[in-house]
């Protein structure tokens, strides 16, 4: 039998309970993953308990795995998301620089290049590779690791593809993403290293503390790209795959296995009738098993299984349908939505054409008695002018729902939330990179729902246009938690959504279209951007919109491309991102920013150092740099470094409260300003 068949088998086994196929699979499977743990946290005094960490988590996870042969990839997903907490928790704030502290600090962007360098020898461009490897940001950084494990054969594409929550296709732009970056970052380290120094180079970084952060990666490699002295060190770069084939690969440290072996002996583990510690496999001894339900870590106990199950399905009681509400049409997107006068108000509809229920049959008829059990059922039947309720449940699609059907101007399609029921849309059961809901039909209002666990994007309107997206939670997705792409994406409103703990928040990217509109969304928690408007090259406007605790809030810019959009941004705050509040990114369109607050953001409030932007009372406060505005930009009475005193800070918790009866944001007093600077937060010019 080959490796995967083995390892299929392994897991079929110790799912049923084979404590040895356990440990073998254990053992197997280790060095890998202190591989992708050791690279990408190198430098990291805790990588050995990340790693014992991983494991448990691996073991913990086990009976939910629901196709064996992927183990490989699950596996490294799982490191890769161990990864993604620990710098979440250890370095929230690793881009501040506190300058009496900043040399007591470990730097956590020195994860690879400090060790590497000096325990491979490398030379020449390996060398150039491992220090330009320390200017990528942290996820680049993960995936850097990831790929080395590629390309040392460790790991296949799909395999990388499956442990980022990607598609080969879109795992493939992410490395060459990163890859460009890497490159720009390896020329810019040529150029500052050439001597005679580039004047221009020289005079640019004249003050610089050599601190690498983002923005600092971004000028250099624009100088070195648009420079004609600096242009000939991105010349005859080796590729970085053959630079890393003639690297090996980091052995589990002995001391690791002895340390755990120790640690077992010493009773430090626990093994009673209930207990098993699998510490002794991973140091190549036995494990006790003596009918063991869960296992002890460090005074923790994690349960573990007694063979597979299953979760039940819930059923909700079907509520009679009233007509004591008037469902409101919605207009055109690009206008407000106005209600029609209500005897009772729902977040969702009274009544429906079409209904899915848990508990329901795709093979009835989708009435209220004989709904429908899947969300996919109920679209491919759907036409212009019906309705369909989602009732109260968590449902479980395991492949994509993709909408195509159209409705029109004057019989549009609504998809929603049954009354006040709250319906849940759980995607944790869809394969590795697949995508949740697609949809490229237009005219919907889709409403009152829940989203959650995407291994990749959760919900995105591909090429749509007419469509509202309101009242939707959205968390705990691998990519975005809603996305509108494509040409032709157009006159769509995002209104009152929540979106958080994903990778990315929400995103209008890579495509073009007028007319689209975001307001009240609330953004906060994602690991990368909260608001992002990448590559997208109309305007859209964003409007009493908060993004908080990302790495940045509202980024405006062309990703890896340089756009020309001149978006609109009116009453938006961001405030404790780790990187930058309003992110320019390449766009060198007039933006116009207007009454929008930067608050407490670990690199920049407002970062538009190229864009001639407009820019109208807004207000930036105890960011570490609160403006670098472009020369040509139009700024007329800004509060840049304004006294803290001018705005509320005691009301913070308010901004994660219920939304209003209306689906608004939250009152809140936090943030508001005295001034005439500064967003309204409560939508109060």
């Amino acid at each position: 039998m080959d490796g995967g068949t083995v390892t299929t088998d392994l897991v079929l086994q110790a799912q049923a309970g084979d404590r040895a196929a356990l440990d073998a699979l254990v053992a197997a499977h280790l060095p890998l993953i202190y591989n992708v743990v050791g690279r990408a946290l190198n430098g990291d005094g805790d990588v050995d308990d990340l790693v014992q960490d991983t494991m448990v988590g691996i073991i913990r996870g086990l009976p939910d795995l629901r196709e064996p042969g992927r183990f490989r990839s699950w596996a490294v997903t799982i490191a890769y998301h161990r990864m993604q907490d620990h710098y979440r928790r250890k370095y929230k704030g690793m881009f501040k620089r506190l300058d009496a502290e900043h040399d007591r600090i470990p730097d956590p962007s020195a994860d690879f290049a400090e060790r590497t360098c000096t325990e491979l020898a490398l030379d020449g461009q390996r060398r150039e590779l491992a220090e330009a490897a320390r200017w990528l940001e942290e996820a680049d950084r993960q995936l850097f690791s990831l790929w080395w494990q590629e390309a040392s054969g460790r790991l296949t594409r799909a395999e990388l593809a499956g442990s980022i929550d990607a598609t080969p296709q879109h795992a493939a732009v992410k490395l060459q993403r990163m890859r460009a970056k890497l490159d720009g970052s390896r020329a810019v380290l040529r150029a500052l290293n050439a001597r005679p120094l580039c004047p221009e180079l020289a005079e640019l970084t004249r003050g610089w503390d050599r601190h690498v952060d983002s923005r600092w990666r971004k000028r250099l490699t624009r100088h070195t790209r648009d420079c004609t002295w600096c242009r000939r060190f991105s010349r005859d770069l080796v590729s970085p795959e053959t630079l890393l084939q003639g690297v090996g690969l980091v052995a589990v440290p002995a001391a690791l296995l002895a340390g755990l072996a120790t640690f077992a002996k010493a009773g430090a583990v626990s093994v009673h009738a209930t207990n098993v510690s699998f510490l002794g496999s991973l140091a190549g001894k036995s494990a006790v098993i003596a009918s063991a339900t869960a296992v002890t870590l460090g005074g923790i106990t994690y349960p573990l299984w007694t063979g597979p199950s299953e979760k039940p399905t819930v059923t909700p009681t079907l509520v009679p349908a009233t007509s004591s509400t008037v469902d409101a049409p919605d207009p055109t997107p690009g206008a407000s939505p106005t209600p029609k006068p209500t005897a009772t108000s729902y977040i969702g509809v009274a009544s429906a054409d079409l209904y899915v229920a848990p508990g329901g049959d795709d093979s009835g008829t989708g009435s209220r008695t004989e709904p429908f059990a899947t969300l996919a059922r109920a679209v491919s039947v759907v036409t212009p002018g019906q309705t369909i309720a989602l009732r109260e449940g968590v449902y479980r699609p395991t492949q994509t729902t993709d909408i195509e059907v159209s409705g029109t101007s004057d019989r549009r399609i609504t998809l929603s939330g049954y009354r006040d029921e709250t319906p849940v849309i759980d995607l944790s059961g869809l394969p590795g990179g697949a995508w949740g809901i697609v949809q490229g039909g237009d005219f919907w209002t889709v409403q009152g729902l829940e989203i959650r666990d995407a291994p990749a994007h959760a919900y995105v309107c591909e090429s749509c246009h007419d469509n509202v997206f309101r009242r939707l939670s959205s968390h705990g997705s691998g990519s975005s938690g809603l996305m509108l792409r494509g040409e032709g994406t157009a006159r769509n409103l995002v209104e009152n959504v929540d979106l958080y703990g994903n990778h990315d928040g929400l995103g209008v990217m890579f495509g073009s279209g007028e007319g689209n509109q975001v307001r009240g969304v609330r953004a906060y928690r994602n690991t990368v951007e909260g608001i992002d408007l990448g590559g997208f090259t109309d305007a859209v406007t964003v409007r009493n919109s908060w993004s908080f605790g990302n790495a940045n809030g509202f980024t405006l810019g062309g990703g890896n491309t340089t756009v020309n959009s001149a978006h609109v941004l009116t009453d938006n705050a961001a405030w404790d991102n780790s990187g930058v509040g309003f992110n320019q990114e390449g766009n060198t369109g007039r933006i116009r920013l207007t009454r929008n607050t930067a608050y407490r953001n670990g690199v920049t409030g407002f970062w538009l150092p190229t864009s001639p932007a407009v820019l109208v009372r807004n207000l930036a406060v105890r960011n570490q740099d609160d403006a670098d505005v472009s020369p040509g930009a139009n700024a007329t009475g800004n509060a840049w470094g304004a006294d803290a005193s001018i705005i509320g800070l005691t009301d913070k918790k308010t901004t994660e409260g219920r939304r209003r009866e209306d689906g608004s944001l939250p009152t809140t007093r936090f943030l508001a300003p005295t001034t005439t600077a500064g967003a309204r937060l409560n939508g109060r010019d």
